[in-house]
């Protein structure tokens, strides 16, 4: 994605036009199984008879069925334009948990999406990201570094608050959660999808480096995941490998 460009401009982009309805994924479900349950529904839900299926919604609450077994009823019932569907995924997602209800929510948000563009009669896109998202915003995971290898000084991490806080709050975004270790900052945030995503910590960066110049300007940002402290110092190393230096790059932002 450009460094102008927003998540908006890009749909507009590949599907030629504005959907009526943009649904986003809330919950934070890893991206393999998201891919899991899609290539798996496309799958199933060919020649379906929905009375047929309908009938064996039953065997999702017999504990005796094997997970592979409900898998494959959920995707198919995910698949039927009826509000029934919905209200046996719906009901089956109260009560199950552990490794299948994610593949459930990822069958109800389906299925939602299936009704309400029958019943609306518009066009519907379906988003959806590791971290989730909300409304008209995706969650992400960002991560700034300090130029030194010190930790950051009690007034430098508030500098990073304040100023990440003015820059998210300038683009009508949400601070979730600020951590610190080291000369590393990580941040969990929920911004709007017309907002350009690398503009808010550039900003803010920026700002940050008017009080001692402690910030490198290079920064990372993912919706797929949130990162540990241990994974991100293993990329920095990885980095470091690879450029032969034993510092980042600090001209560029990364995204």
């Amino acid at each position: 994605m450009q460094d102008h460009e927003t998540i908006f401009d890009k749909i507009k982009e590949l599907l030629g036009s504005i959907p009526n309805q943009l649904n986003v994924l809330e919950d934070k479900i890893d991206i393999d199984l998201q891919l899991e349950y899609f290539e798996y529904s496309r799958r199933v839900r060919k020649d379906l008879k929905s009375d047929l299926v309908l009938n064996e919604s039953y065997k999702l609450f017999d504990t005796n069925i094997s997970q592979e077994v409900k898998k494959s009823i959920l995707a198919k019932i995910a698949s039927i334009d009826k509000v029934e569907a919905y209200r046996i995924i719906e009901r089956f997602l109260k009560t199950i948990p552990g490794e299948l209800k994610n593949w459930s929510i990822l069958a109800l948000q389906d299925n939602r999406m299936l009704l309400e563009s029958r019943l609306l009669d518009e066009n519907h896109v379906f988003i959806s990201t590791g971290l989730g998202g909300k409304g008209e915003k995706l969650r992400y995971f960002v991560v700034i570094f300090g130029k030194n290898l010190t930790d950051f000084s009690d007034l430098q991490r508030k500098i990073i608050r304040n100023e990440i806080e003015i820059s998210l709050k300038k683009h009508n975004s949400e601070l979730e959660e600020l951590n610190f270790s080291g000369s590393l900052a990580t941040i969990l945030t929920m911004i709007p999808m017309k907002v350009i995503i690398k503009q808010i910590f550039t900003e803010a960066i920026e700002e940050c480096n008017h009080f001692g110049d402690f910030l490198i300007a290079n920064f990372i940002i993912t919706n797929v995941k949130s990162l540990s402290f241990e994974e991100i110092r293993e990329y920095i190393e990885n980095q470091q490998k690879l450029s032969g230096e034993g510092k980042l790059n600090k001209d560029e932002p990364s995204i």
